[in-house]
This record gives structure tokens, C-alpha cells and sequence, in this order.
């Protein structure tokens, strides 16, 4: 299926690893001109030389700033002032109960997961809407719908980036630009991996059981019973931004495993 994107600049966030490569190599493998961030020169070179060896002829460049930061954001702007496709993926997490996570927790999340993609958003959608065509996804979680009492603050940016979303999509209206979140569960990313090896060699478990075990325990109501895969991920962000999903906007489009029991 042609996705009729090719030439279209895109900008993925934080895309050295797991799922935000993903979509940066699927980009790529649609004949978009990708561009790859990160805060680490090494690392942004090994992933655009990962997205070569993968994608004959990829057309990507990168960018190393931190943009989870103003200063960061205006690094990256400056070196790439226009964009057709904006995937706000950058966002962080950890396990941390609501009684032990001080103010400054809650501003780091806020900041990282949710004000650096309004951050982007403000700085590209004008010219998107002048060029009469655009895509800006955000990059939430099921966590959004269902608040973890474990994570309880990433919940709550995660529900914040699909407000700011919907408030996006009903700004940029009737102008050929959209606005969609997309909604990843538990997924095989580089960190979660390292985290079940760690538990492996202290409990002795394997690895297969212990994914088995989170998701009966921590993760009961999920249909498939297992971590996706960021390839998983990526397909559903390419699709939002392809010229097909003209009237997709404003969604939350789900891709967790069927772990949100609502209808909506």
C-alpha cells in the first residue's frame, strides 16, 4: 500500500531506540526525509547508520539536542525549520508511588512528556497549515485511560497529551492538517527488555515466565498476553500520517492489546 508520503519531512523525537526508531525506519522505508533526535551524538550516528543498513537509499539526517527542553527545541527548529510530519515520541517513565514523587518529579514528567510536544506543535503547525497539509502525533499510552498506581504522574501526562490532541485537532480544522494520539501498551523497547533480564538473573527465572507472569498479574484484562513489539507501534503511526487518513483526526488510537476494557 502506498502511503503517499514519500518526500514528506518528518520529525520523530527521541528516536535512537525502541519505538521511536521504529517509526523512523518505517518513515524511512516509505520514502520520507526522516529526521532522527537524540541527546547523544554516538547514539543518533549508530541509529541513522542502523537506518541505512536497513533502508537502501533512506533519506535521514539527525539532530543531537535535548528536546525535552526550550533550549533543545530551538536547536532542533532552527536546524530543521520546516516539517510536514511531527512525532512527538520523546517521553519518560518510572515506578514511583503517588506519596514518594516530590514537585519536582511532577514538573520533570510534565515537562518531558507533555510540554515538549506543544513545544513542537507550536512551532510547526502554522507552516503546516500554510502548506494546506500535515501530521503531528503524540505519542501517549493506555496508561492515559488507565492511571497506574504505580506511575501515577506518566498517567497523568499520558491523559494530557490526549487533551492537548483533541484541543489541537479542533485548532488546525478544516485546513488539511491533523492531530492524533497513538495509544502503545506494555512494548518490547530496549528498556523494558533490560529490566526483565535484570529480574531474570536475580530471580533466576526466565524471562518467557516473567513476561507470562506481569501480564496475569499487573496486566490481566490485555487480549494478547504479551509485550508488543515497536514494529506493532510504528505501523499505526504510519498509517495516521499517511495522505489515506485525511479524516483521522483528533483520535486515540489504540495499539495497547486490548488492556482498555472500555468501549471508547
Amino acid at each position: 500500500m502506498d502511503l503517499k508520503i514519500a518526500g514528506r519531512r518528518a520529525l520523530v523525537t527521541g528516536s535512537t531506540a525502541g519505538i521511536g526508531y521504529a517509526i523512523a525506519e518505517g518513515l524511512a522505508r516509505e520514502g520520507a526525509e526522516v529526521i532522527l533526535n537524540g541527546r547523544q551524538a554516538d547514539t543518533v550516528e549508530k541509529a541513522l547508520a542502523r537506518v541505512r543498513k536497513a533502508v537502501k537509499g533512506a533519506q535521514v539526517t539527525g539532530i543531537v539536542a535535548d528536546a525535552a527542553s526550550a533550549a533543545g527545541a530551538k536547536t532542533i527548529v532552527g536546524q530543521a525549520p520546516d516539517i510536514d510530519i511531527l512525532v512527538n515520541n520523546l517521553g519518560i517513565y518510572k515506578r514511583q508511588g503517588f506519596f514518594e514523587t516530590p514537585d519536582e518529579d511532577w514538573t520533570h514528567f510534565f515537562e518531558v512528556n507533555v510540554l515538549s510536544g506543544i513545544r513542537f506543535a507550536r512551532a510547526y503547525g502554522q507552516g503546516m497549515r500554510q502548506r494546506g497539509w500535515g501530521r503531528i502525533i503524540f505519542i501517549s499510552s493506555e496508561s492515559g485511560l488507565l492511571i497506574p498506581v504505580d506511575m501515577t504522574n506518566y498517567g497523568v501526562t499520558k491523559t494530557a497529551q490526549i487533551a492537548v490532541m483533541r484541543g489541537l485537532a479542533r485548532e488546525f480544522g478544516g485546513c488539511g492538517v491533523t492531530v492524533n494520539c497513538v495509544l502503545p501498551g506494555p512494548t518490547r523497547t530496549e528498556g523494558i527488555s533490560a529490566m526483565l533480564a535484570d529480574e531474570s538473573k536475580r530471580s533466576g527465572r526466565p524471562v518467557a515466565e516473567l513476561e507470562a507472569d506481569f501480564f496475569k498479574t499487573a496486566r490481566p484484562t490485555s487480549l494478547i498476553q504479551r509485550l508488543s513489539e515497536p514494529d506493532e507501534i510504528a505501523n499505526m503511526v504510519l498509517y495516521a500520517v499517511s495522505d489515506g487518513a485525511s479524516s483521522t483526526t483528533g483520535a486515540s488510537l489504540r495499539v495497547e492489546g486490548g488492556i482498555v476494557t472500555g468501549l471508547g
